[in-house]
């Protein structure tokens, strides 16, 4: 027989996920989307007018799929999971298909992703298995009293809650091989500041606010390029590459990740909204272009506040960019505009 304390246990869970998935019934607002496909300092000469609209294209896919769920009624996690899956699906970025390959020529995944309402998220680190990890990430934090699960423990987890499992080479990108041998050429010798310093970011995320008020944010990667020791980034680890709040904001970062945990990039953000009374761009402006200019870190969020407002802040010369909004609002970008 249940206990009495179970059942209400039971009862408060259903409720948060009810909220969580904005069927609370509450009037309806504007909604909003915004993803990123990652940031670096890339030259505008290095991209060409195919490359370009590739990229553009699979961006605004991927906000095609999460507008879809947001104008009609669908929570901001459907939105997001639904986003990134789309670009961990594509070897143009550095997420899921087409990672970056770590010191040992192999592809190891982080993502995660989190409930603006209730303030409950979930990621996974270093799988290998797992074709899309953000949707791993959604199940940790739906059907696990846990936030972060690693490695093999996470990929069991993945593997009994139905998700599709596939063989490591499916990640397997020839560009991707390339570059990775090209760093074990040039670079396996040279020292850990200057291996960090030429890293290029292509981590993927999505912000989404959805008709109910409610705030998801996601954020998948394949991490750095020649990485070791089982290194975790900042995607994974929330409050550094991915936080939401319906109190402030979502965010998704992408960049050097050591300097993203350090500075715990994405709750700074909310953090400067919520007690210091800044606005979002305010707060993003303070924490991307000028706190991590100084530390001598580069990168990017993406974020949408609760009353719909999207910023796009980022310290290099690009970041894969676009975005959504209800009222007919929207772009694609890859460099500053």
């Amino acid at each position: 027989m249940m206990h009495k304390g179970n059942f209400l246990l039971t009862g408060l869970m259903l409720m948060a996920l009810t909220l969580c998935f904005g069927l609370q019934g509450s009037a309806r607002q504007p909604f909003a989307i915004v993803v990123h496909g990652g940031a670096g300092n890339i030259q505008r000469e290095t991209i060409d007018s195919l490359q370009y609209e590739a990229y553009s294209n699979k961006l605004a896919e991927a906000l095609k799929a999460g507008e879809e769920i947001l104008k009609n009624g669908g929570s901001s996690l459907d939105a997001v999971e639904a986003a990134v899956r789309i670009l961990e699906d594509s070897p143009l970025f550095n997420a899921g298909k087409g990672a970056v390959f770590n010191i040992d020529g192999k592809n190891e995944l982080d993502a995660s992703i989190m409930c603006g309402l209730t303030h409950n998220a979930g990621a996974v680190a270093g799988i290998t298995t797992v074709r899309n990890p953000i949707a791993a990430a959604r199940k940790v934090m739906e059907n696990s009293p846990h936030v972060l699960l690693t490695g093999r423990g996470a990929e069991t987890f993945a593997y009994e809650q139905g998700l599709e499992i596939v063989e490591p080479g499916y990640f397997f990108d020839q560009r991707r091989w390339e570059q990775y041998r090209q760093y074990i050429r040039n670079n396996v010798q040279r020292s850990r500041s200057s291996l960090d310093a030429e890293q290029k970011m292509g981590t993927v995320g999505a912000v989404a606010l959805d008709m109910h008020g409610n705030i998801a944010a996601a954020t998948s990667t394949g991490g750095m390029v020649g990485k070791r020791y089982g290194r975790i980034g900042d995607s994974p680890i929330i409050g550094a590459g991915n936080y939401a709040s319906n109190m402030a904001c979502g965010v998704s970062a992408t960049g050097h990740g050591e300097y993203f945990i350090r500075n715990m990039v994405a709750y700074d953000i909310a953090a400067r909204m919520i007690y210091a009374g800044q606005s979002l761009q305010e707060a993003a402006r303070q924490v991307i272009s000028v706190n991590l200019v100084e530390q001598g870190a580069y990168g990017g969020i993406i974020a949408i506040d609760k009353e719909g407002n999207v910023v796009m802040e980022f310290n290099t010369t690009a970041m894969f960019r676009g975005f959504i909004v209800s009222d007919g609002n929207k772009g694609v970008f890859i460099f500053k505009e």
